[in-house]
């Protein structure tokens, strides 16, 4: 029987752990939560309320996907998705921290807000979903789901525009991981998975794909997740919280 892969449709965390699970060979289905409801199932199920869960063969249940990745890399080592090397695994595996716990949060304070502003863009956001739902209905309920979210997330107005402050600063992160090797090789590692997911989500935004898409951060999210459901069209975010983007190189 294969894995049973607890998830949201459309979620960054979620997409981390899919793609680890192709790229190890795992075979699994995806069971398909409603947002805001998947809260309590999973808390049910879990004991936390956050996606994706796991459950697999033996019975063993996992969350988050820093834990479902480590536990993969356990029971499935080829390929690899750390280094052999303790030093280069440790780097790899502190980017992989910064990417869950600073990154993966900055998506859904910005994503739900935005919805809120744009609620006829949700509806973007579920397509290929295996939910039953109709536009018209996703539309109609976009402002309760989405306040729903921003209240699980504390998604505040301050959260939001200091996160789009902070955004600059994580894209030069990325980018510096990628220039030193930590990222962007030609196997992707568990750094690699946890980061360009979240980028590739913020990606859907047009108001921040100018930001991202032209340095290497947004090359990387391309490449590991070309495909993305989801447009949040421009002026969605108010010009004035946007940082500047940053400049071209200077031509040799």
């Amino acid at each position: 029987m294969p894995a049973k892969l607890y998830v949201v449709h459309g979620s960054h965390p979620c997409a981390c752990v899919e793609k680890a699970l192709q790229l190890k060979g795992v075979p699994y289905r995806t069971v398909e939560l409603p947002p805001p409801l998947h809260a309590p199932i999973q808390r049910v199920l879990f004991g936390r309320r956050t996606v994706p869960g796991i459950r697999f063969e033996d019975g063993e249940k996992q969350t988050g996907s820093r834990a479902i990745l480590r536990r993969l890399e356990e029971l499935v080592p080829v390929p690899p998705l750390r280094p052999a090397e303790p030093g280069a695994r440790a780097t790899v595996e502190d980017a992989e921290a910064w990417g869950d716990e600073i990154l993966q949060p900055v998506a859904r304070r910005v994503l739900w807000p935005a919805i809120k502003r744009n609620p006829g863009a949700l509806p973007s956001y579920s397509q290929g979903s295996k939910l039953p739902l109709p536009d018209p209905v996703i539309k109609l309920n976009a402002p309760v789901i989405a306040r729903a979210e921003i209240r699980l997330n504390d998604a505040t107005e301050e959260a939001l525009r200091a996160d789009l402050a902070a955004l600059p600063g994580h894209l030069d992160r990325i980018d510096a991981y990628i220039a030193d090797g930590v990222m962007g090789g030609e196997e992707p590692n568990v750094a690699d998975l946890q980061i360009a997911s979240t980028l590739r989500l913020l990606m859907t935004l047009d108001d921040l794909r100018p930001l991202i898409e032209g340095r290497p951060a947004g090359a990387l999210a391309l490449r590991l997740f070309p495909d993305w459901n989801g447009h949040m069209p421009a002026g969605t975010l108010p010009a004035e919280w946007l940082p500047a983007p940053a400049p071209a190189p200077a031509s040799a």
